[in-house]
């Protein structure tokens, strides 16, 4: 039997709190679920419920302005997983949201389908990312010099295998280890030791880190060769 969580969704929307908890209800049964509708009230249940697995975070409820709701949240209660939920879908709040603390990112407009495995992502301790979003734009800047917006280096990337190069381009789609090695036919404890190699050469601390610093990088010029 799948293991209960316990659930705040903090949303000012009373219908899209409904939904999401249906989904969460489906999803993830046995779960409890609070609700809420601002940041005071949040940062109140999280201080009363140190036991949550998982915080549902809208960014434009009463109180948030903006992402400084995510920061005031995160300093908290730094040890529970926060992830945005969110009718934004702009990539670069999404890319701030992933810097300043939250594990994932939800669009409002996603399937159910889809938020039910986003969730499942997060509960089992992978950043899950909009793989839509992240791709877009993509395409509009290959004309443009990807020296003034890839913070990561021509030779850093050469440094990395072929094969560590496959795992960076899906780890920047979002895809948690698991996926990588479905998608790659390897073993996880593989995707993991890439994983592990992949942030000692690009000198970055942790996977949020590359998966930034990766988002706009054209991976098929490196796998050329």
């Amino acid at each position: 039997m799948e293991p209960a969580y316990k659930i705040l969704i903090a949303d000012d929307h009373p219908l899209f709190r409904e939904a999401i908890s249906s989904v969460i209800a489906s999803g993830f049964e046995g779960s409890e679920i609070i609700e809420t509708d601002d940041l005071d009230s949040a940062l109140d249940l999280t201080r009363n419920n140190d036991d949550l697995d998982l915080i549902l975070l809208d960014l434009n409820m009463p109180g948030m302005h903006g992402l400084n709701g995510l920061i005031t949240l995160r300093n908290e209660a730094p040890s529970i997983p926060v992830v945005i939920v969110s009718a934004e879908e702009d990539k670069q709040v999404v890319l701030q949201a992933i810097t300043y603390g939250a594990v994932g990112f939800i669009t409002k407009s996603s399937p159910r389908a889809q938020m039910t495995e986003a969730i499942q992502q997060i509960l089992n301790g992978n950043v899950y990312l909009p793989s839509d979003i992240i791709r877009t734009g993509n395409e509009n800047r290959q004309r443009r010099s990807r020296n003034d917006d890839n913070p990561i280096s021509p030779e850093l990337l050469n440094s990395l295998t072929r094969r560590q190069l496959l795992v960076l381009e899906r780890m920047s789609k979002g895809e948690s280890n698991k996926q990588i090695a479905y998608n790659l036919n390897i073993a996880e404890t593989t995707v993991k030791a890439h994983v592990s190699a992949i942030l000692r050469k690009l000198g970055v601390h942790n996977r949020v880190q590359a998966i930034l610093s990766a988002s706009d990088v054209d991976f098929s010029q490196y796998l050329k060769r």
